[in-house]
């Protein structure tokens, strides 16, 4: 058996930390690490039960651990800009935000409340409209933004003749999309950062292949038992063979939101074969994410279909 690759936190302490999707799989592993490490982690959750469920566990670990849940729902913009409006009340700087959450391949095509198709609206206008309504505790927190992506997004392209997949529906293409505009997104905010001095760095990340919660049953899109591909990852990942475990998907995603040496711009996964499983490192950006000018096409784009904008930002 292999040993399992290790990533070790620098001290948080101090820092304000905020994941999506971290009320279980890769999300709360990530939520459980940074809070093992001294930050104060905010968890925006859709089901108040899981999300107690995962404070619960997180303050069993570590009783000293500074975690507290806050409602949304990625499939409703107007609940993502009362989390911004809530946040901002509280007026505290946001040191680190990683984008995380997501939903895989519905068997059939669904939309969010605004009418958008699921896997664009949740993984990507969402949390555009997200980093949008935060900016103002982003900059304040000189903060470093994760945005999570997906092997999926190795290949595939933004579906601009419809992007919402209104006429003909392949959930596969339709969530590489997702996670491809999400990039180039992340991308586009490194560079506008960079240029008008708005204090964040924004990295990519994705978890390889591990048997989390995305490609089993989940009632609330449709599918109603478990993918024929999540038993084999979870024998593959039990025998050590390619693939990640629940254990090493969170990493990337750490490396890339704490690590004094993740620059932003940049891409880190799993360095094991095929970027499926192993030890968190830096890599090449996948070639749908490649051109900049698709990058400041997506970030107009995005910034239109989630009615946000991001003009008069002022630098820190």
């Amino acid at each position: 058996m292999p040993r399992p690759p290790h990533l070790t936190l620098p001290d948080l302490s101090g820092r304000r930390a905020l994941v999506t999707g971290g009320s279980d799989g890769i999300g709360l592993g990530i939520a459980r690490r940074l809070a093992a490490a001294g930050a104060e982690v905010v968890l925006p959750v859709r089901s108040s039960a899981k999300g107690a469920a995962a404070v619960d566990r997180i303050r069993r670990e570590h009783p000293a651990a500074r975690v507290s849940l806050r409602d949304l729902d990625l499939a409703s913009l107007g609940s993502v800009a009362a989390l911004g409006r809530r946040l901002g009340d509280e007026g505290l700087p946001i040191h680190l935000l990683v984008n995380n959450a997501g939903v895989m391949t519905p068997p059939e095509r669904q939309t969010t409340h605004d009418g958008f198709e699921l896997q664009l609206g949740t993984n990507h206008l969402a949390h555009v409209a997200l980093v949008a309504h935060l900016l103002p505790l982003l900059t304040a927190g000189r903060a470093r933004v994760v945005s999570q992506l997906s092997v999926a997004a190795r290949s595939g392209e933004v579906h601009w003749a419809d992007v919402n997949w209104e006429s003909s529906y392949d959930g596969r293409r339709a969530y590489s999309q997702s996670k491809i505009a999400f990039g180039l997104f992340a991308l586009e905010l490194e560079r506008r950062s960079s240029a008008g001095g708005w204090g964040i760095t924004s990295t990519l990340s994705h978890p390889g292949v591990a048997p989390t919660s995305l490609l089993t049953a989940r009632p609330e899109i449709g599918r109603d038992r478990d993918t024929p591909q999540i038993a084999l990852i979870r024998r593959l990942s039990r025998a050590g063979i390619l693939v990640g475990t629940v254990d090493s998907a969170p990493l990337p995603a750490l490396l890339a939101a704490t690590s004094p040496q993740a620059v932003g711009g940049r891409l880190y996964g799993p360095a094991g074969p095929g970027h499926l499983g192993g030890g968190p490192a830096e890599h090449a950006l996948f070639r749908p994410l490649r051109d900049p000018a698709e990058a400041e096409r997506v970030w107009r784009v995005s910034e239109e279909l989630a009615g946000v904008s991001f003009a008069g930002v002022a630098a820190v």
